[in-house]
């Protein structure tokens, strides 16, 4: 297969990276996908740089195994920690992401704005090093404990991740922050039960829309925009359970169970 014809990788530490697979798969829909779940080393928020990477690579041998024209780090802990060495190592295009810190601080009037992320990517360099450019905004951040893990437990809405977050983000509207940066791509599967807690004002904002801009502006830069008429394929791999997957793509594609 022409290599322009071969399918977007992405990969997450579990199913939070479907959000933006959503995001990449709504703007390029003519594109195919291979996405890979990583969700028995969930959560990579915890563990040290090194396995981050070493678990970042793992992951993407594992998608240029399966035939991949670029890479979606679809993880901000893993773009945070690894994203350097990782483009180092291998040489298709890789986008990474990271927490939408440029446009919460342009648009805050308060200048107050709330970070919830994991620990990987609150205490990582780049993350850290981005906070210095907008040195008029206040920044509130709070690690995410345990909703990765509730998440991928297919616990979205049970009581105790309503009262984490209302723990989380209650602290946020009392500093008086207008917008809150959802700094881990599982956390937008939390804008309703957020959007529940804070006021009406107070903004949500993610990265997925600003990713998948830069997927297909990267395609098209590197001539590799998809130029056949066979139908887009999406395959999705995951080394758990498969079930809360299954849920949150609405049971609408096979999902392989497999060890990687």
């Amino acid at each position: 297969m022409e290599l322009r014809n071969l399918p977007i990788g992405l990969f997450d530490s579990g199913v939070g990276g479907l959000t933006i697979w959503k995001e990449v798969h709504e703007r390029l829909p003519k594109e195919s996908t291979i996405y890979l779940a990583d969700s028995k080393n969930a959560p990579y928020g915890i563990k040290t740089k090194q396995e981050i990477i070493d678990l970042s690579e793992k992951n993407i041998d594992v998608l240029l195994r399966l035939g991949v024209k670029a890479i979606v780090v679809a993880c901000n802990t893993a773009t945070t920690n690894a994203i350097a060495e990782l483009r180092t190592k291998y040489t298709l295009p890789i986008i990474g992401l990271e927490p939408a810190i440029k446009p919460a601080s342009i648009l805050s009037q308060t200048k107050k704005v709330g970070v919830l992320a994991t620990k990987g990517t609150l205490q990582s360099e780049k993350f850290r090093n981005s906070l210095h450019l907008y040195p008029d905004v206040e920044f509130i951040e709070q690690i995410g404990y345990h909703l990765v893990q509730l998440i991928e437990n297919g616990q979205i809405n049970s009581p105790e991740m309503h009262q984490l977050l209302r723990e989380y983000i209650e602290p946020m509207i009392e500093k008086k922050v207008d917008h809150i940066v959802l700094g881990c791509t599982h956390y937008p599967f939390l804008k309703k039960q957020i959007q529940q807690i804070i006021p009406p004002h107070i903004e949500i904002i993610d990265s997925g829309l600003a990713v998948a801009k830069r997927v297909e502006n990267i395609l098209e830069t590197h001539e590799l925009t998809k130029i056949d008429n066979q139908p887009a394929t999406h395959q999705f791999l995951i080394n758990t359970d498969a079930t809360v997957m299954d849920s949150l793509l609405d049971h609408q594609y096979n999902i392989q169970v497999e060890d990687f």
